[in-house]
């Protein structure tokens, strides 16, 4: 994928006129030091946690001393939202800060065009076959706009936005650093064959090429743990991804850095380190095998304590958050740094991590149709947490209604930058400081093709929904999100005229995909007026 080329100077005025994010002001000088005007900036994603799987959200089970921490030294959201209820369109929307009617990634396209993407020794080969559709050319994430007002960037964990050999790779795309999985189909392995570091592979100590979708041998013993040892090879990528991103913080430099964690932790597969398998074994008790045989059809990998191992995986990510934090603290760094915790999206329902015995979606349902891919509160409510020392009023809590499109503008005026008019954010800065008037979304908008095709819309207390658009489903389903958060009692007969403010919306708000993929032809119907 070629990107096109201008003369020098005409490139940087049209970049200037039509890139979205955020740009310099000529009356601004770009603030390099270390100073209170230029914060470092951590934004860290997890992978499928769900809104209650943190201690600070209600969980009881699964123990994260640390993240909760940030809140008592912070800020909790009540009311934030992914900007997908999946990994790519999420991210998107979280980079570009557009919404899914305007994002350029509005689901997962694996590029099939190019072969076997599916075939995970074979992409192993042949690089080519790696990652996902690339973004448009010239498309503008934020990180781009932070390297202009002078900062160090680092991205550590799961890309999801390109594909090798584009221009669509973390290092084209405003990150100075990058070490991690730039597919996000690779990353269906935590103990992966390689890598990337910055533009090249990186192979790691994993020389068994375990394919996701292996079961254990067929006269293997499903309770006994060594079954289940060809999944836990020596190299774990959410550890080699840390041991990374404390190098890059660990830089001796008078930039100020924004670091983007995407860690992988804890979408599936279940693997996690032993000594904190063994804890929670110790604690939850015996438990029943997630396990397939070889031959037979089954999700991941196969885990002897599938509860134990994905409460592992959040307090092992818990555990680095902490080691991250008091390396700030012993640095001096600390007060200096704004801190932001969230998720991609809500909690997942396969392969053995039984949300509903964890209660992962807190006051949401997390079952199939629910959770992760879907709409509903379940599927696109997440926790957020932010902590910035001396700026942020400790232990509080806001039911402020923001999405990821909202991190863009946030960042733009942290950083003193104008925003320009394509994003779809609202700066929540306000909030974060207890500073100034909030100015509020009239409403946020979500459209996605995937799950048989679905759009919805927050309109201040009220939720509106529409699924199974492909199958040509025409019933707008509408909730009061005040006295029904579950999204139980379909209010849609009663109220007629959201159905039509919904339909009003969708026109205004919905822009046709270039992709094909990510089209909607219900919804195409209603932008057409049809």
């Amino acid at each position: 994928m070629t990107r096109q080329t201008y003369p020098w100077p005409i490139f940087f005025v049209l970049l200037s006129l039509f890139l979205p994010g955020c740009h310099r002001s000529p009356s601004k000088t770009v603030e390099t030091g270390r100073g209170e005007d230029s914060p470092n900036i951590i934004y860290i994603l997890a992978d499928d946690l769900g809104y209650g799987d943190l201690g600070v959200y209600g969980q009881t089970k699964i123990e994260n001393p640390n993240i909760d921490a940030l809140a008592a030294g912070g800020m909790r959201f009540t009311q934030h939202y992914s900007g997908a209820p999946v990994c790519a369109p999420a991210r998107s929307v979280l980079l570009t800060g557009r919404h899914l009617g305007h994002s350029p990634v509005r689901g997962n396209d694996a590029w099939r065009s190019r072969g076997d993407v599916w075939d995970y020794r074979a992409v192993i080969q042949d690089s080519t076959l790696e990652g996902q559709l690339p973004l448009p050319a010239n498309t503008h994430l934020f990180p781009q706009s932070l390297q202009r007002a002078g900062y160090r960037t680092g991205m550590v964990g799961k890309w999801g936005l390109g594909a090798p050999h584009t221009e669509s790779i973390p290092t084209r795309m405003g990150f100075d650093y990058f070490y991690g999985y730039n597919c996000q189909r690779q990353a269906h392995s935590l103990t992966p064959i390689h890598l990337y570091e910055n533009e090249h592979r990186v192979y790691l100590h994993n020389r068994d090429t375990i394919v996701p979708g292996t079961g254990i041998p067929m006269h293997a013993d499903p309770r006994d743990p060594k079954s289940y040892a060809a999944y836990n090879q020596e190299d774990y990528a959410p550890t080699l991804s840390f041991a990374r991103l404390m190098e890059f913080v660990r830089q001796d430099s008078d930039q100020p850095f924004f670091l983007y964690w995407a860690t992988p932790i804890p979408h599936l597969p279940l693997q996690a380190p032993q000594r904190w398998v063994d804890y929670y074994v110790d604690k939850f008790g015996d438990e029943e095998p997630y396990y397939f045989r070889e031959g037979e059809k089954g999700a991941y990998f196969p885990v002897r304590y599938p509860r134990a191992t994905y409460a592992a995986m959040v307090s092992y990510l818990d555990e680095n958050v902490g080691k991250l934090v008091a390396y700030l603290k012993e640095s001096g760094q600390y007060d200096n740094t704004l801190i932001i915790f969230t998720s991609d999206n809500g909690p997942t329902y396969v392969a053995g991590t039984d949300s509903p015995w964890f209660d992962s979606g807190g006051p949401f349902p997390e079952e199939y149709g629910r959770g992760k891919g879907f709409l509903y509160e379940g599927g696109i409510r997440v926790p957020m947490i932010a902590s910035w020392p001396g700026h942020i009023p400790a232990g509080t809590v806001t039911d402020h209604v923001s999405g990821f499109q909202d991190v863009l503008p946030t960042v733009c005026e942290i950083i003193d930058r104008p925003v320009a008019d394509s994003t779809d954010g609202i700066s929540f800065l306000p909030t974060l400081l207890d500073r100034g008037e909030q100015p509020e979304h009239e409403y946020l908008y979500w459209e996605f093709p995937e799950y048989n095709g679905q759009a919805a819309v927050r309109l201040g207390n009220w939720k509106m929904i529409w699924k199974e658009i492909k199958q040509g489903n025409e019933a707008v389903e509408v909730y009061d999100l005040t006295t029904d958060p579950a999204e139980q009692l379909d209010l849609a007969a009663d109220h007629p005229e959201l159905v039509t403010r919904f339909y009003e919306i969708i026109r205004r708000e919905h822009e046709p995909p270039a992709n094909e993929r990510f089209s909607i032809p219900g919804l195409e119907a209603v932008y057409r007026g049809r």
